[in-house]
């Protein structure tokens, strides 16, 4: 007599940790930064696309913010700092499709905020020009984050890839690389910031090339570091006795074991690279018009902003920037905290 053996299924993983694996993650990533990042910086090539394209990023932000607050809600700081910067993110992925006013057309000078005029409501005023401000303020956020975070990204990458080096290779390639590193952190960094800017011009890719020359002689620091620590642990010797490439335990042994630090890190340096960029823009040097940025609000509305009547036009711009900083800052503080607990 046979018997049949039942076997129970294997239970299914939960949607949410399927999606918090290190593919999934990355795929999230890219269809809410690229299409941003296409709206700012080849925006007026894209034609009708231009707005179509950044759909696919409003859901992928959506389920990022979801993930990383699962991930981080024992820590109620790194939660509060996650929700002002996907807050932003996710107004500057849906500015296409919000019933604002075109953020550059003039209407009605000097107009206060919960004012009428023209038949239009204006909830946060006009500026000195009549453009409305609270058009200006939301699709301002864009040109910030992405070429904060894009210069950001690239000056980690270089600075990581010299500091594995320095590190891990140490000899001449630490000598060398330390020695430019110090060079470039002897310049204090606004004074490197207006060098680079006034002999390439102002733009924002000349700024990303500026924060990288500013930024990773500094990241350079701390990943070569880490990388002097950790080169001493187990792993990497047993990698090295697997006759593994250099290039290879760099990148896969040493660069994952280092990754505490270096986004900390980079959460604080996202902050000082808005910061820096605002402040070039206020001197100049920074994003120029005519599209909607909140450091040119801030330089635009300086003087008129001296009479209290019209000191909104310098208020919410400023308070925009700084709850973005505040938001980079809580989730560095957060982080830190919660990785002092493991």
């Amino acid at each position: 007599m046979s018997t049949a053996v039942a076997t129970a299924a294997p239970p299914r993983t939960p949607l949410l940790q399927r999606l918090s694996q290190p593919r999934p993650l990355i795929l999230l990533l890219l269809l809410m930064w690229l299409p941003l990042m296409a709206q700012v910086m080849a925006g007026n090539y894209l034609g009708p696309l231009r707005n179509i394209i950044m759909l696919p990023g409003i859901p992928a932000a959506v389920i990022l913010y979801v993930l990383a607050f699962r991930a981080w809600r024992e820590s109620w700081v790194a939660t509060l700092g996650l929700t002002l910067v996907f807050f932003w993110i996710l107004v500057a992925l849906s500015a296409p499709f919000l019933p604002l006013l075109d953020p550059n057309k003039p209407i009605a000078p000097f107009t206060l905020p919960f004012t009428e005029k023209r038949d239009v409501f204006f909830w946060l005023g006009t500026d000195l020009k009549g453009r409305d401000m609270l058009a200006r303020t939301l699709w301002g956020c864009q040109r910030v984050l992405v070429w904060g975070v894009t210069a950001t990204a690239v000056a980690y990458v270089v600075g990581t890839l010299f500091g594995l080096l320095a590190g891990y290779l140490s000899g001449w390639w630490d000598e060398i690389i330390s020695f430019v590193a110090n060079v470039f952190l002897s310049f204090p960094v606004m004074v490197l910031f207006i060098v680079i800017l006034n002999y390439l011009g102002p733009s924002g890719f000349n700024i990303v090339i500026a924060v990288t020359f500013a930024s990773a002689p500094a990241i350079m620091r701390i990943v070569r570091g880490l990388t002097l620590d950790i080169k001493t642990r187990d792993y990497v010797f047993a990698a090295q006795t697997r006759g593994e490439s250099p290039l290879y335990i760099m990148l896969v042994e040493l660069l994952p074991n280092a990754r505490g630090p270096i986004i900390v890190d980079a959460c604080l340096r996202l902050g000082y690279t808005t910061v820096a960029i605002t402040t070039l823009t206020f001197l100049g040097l920074g994003l120029q018009p005519p599209d909607p940025d909140w450091g040119l609000m801030i330089k635009e509305a300086a003087k008129t902003a001296m009479l209290f009547k019209f000191s909104y036009m310098l208020i919410i711009p400023a308070l925009s920037v700084s709850s973005l900083i505040l938001g980079f800052n809580l989730m560095a503080d957060g982080l830190r905290e919660m990785s002092l607990r493991d």
